[in-house]
């Protein structure tokens, strides 16, 4: 999450973290807790029409618990039927199946999700960042260079080098 954020901010992005927590996420980092984040929206009271675009962060525990959110879901699959751009790495393409929105898009993942996104009609390739009507996908942190600059891109960002 923090990487690609603060490439957002860097390019002249406003950016808010949105949770079901009021108060604080905490990420991984790796097998250990990584930092603490405040979110700056509670998802209650976030609302598709108030962003230009959406980037769902990697992360098992983060999903899992985001995918058992109708709230969540809803909130996601909005941006879709907005036609607004969307970003994942790595498991954040998860909820886009609960969202139902994968059948016949190509996208990649980590690999662990490849088979959940295949069941969910997607068709998942091997390659660090993937493009695909407004949707960009990522595997793992070792594709950030190729997922920021092609995010950046997607949504009509201007690029500061």
């Amino acid at each position: 999450m923090t990487c690609p954020r603060k490439v957002l901010n860097q390019n002249g992005a406003t950016t808010h973290v949105i949770s079901p927590n009021k108060d604080s996420v905490r990420g991984w980092n790796h097998l250990d807790w990584g930092e603490k984040h405040k979110v700056d929206v509670p998802l209650d009271l976030a609302r598709a029409e108030y962003y230009d675009a959406l980037l769902l962060p990697g992360g098992v525990l983060g999903m899992d618990a985001l995918r058992i959110s109708h709230k969540a879901i809803e909130f996601v699959k909005s941006f879709f039927m907005a036609h607004k751009p969307v970003a994942a790495i790595c498991h954040g393409p998860q909820i886009l199946i609960d969202a139902d929105v994968v059948l016949g898009r190509t996208l990649t993942s980590y690999v662990a999700i490849k088979h959940d996104l295949e069941n969910a009609g997607a068709i998942w390739i091997d390659q660090d960042v993937v493009t695909n009507n407004g949707l960009v996908t990522s595997r793992t942190t070792d594709d950030l260079s190729a997922f920021t600059t092609t995010m950046v891109k997607e949504f009509n960002l201007e690029i500061h080098q």
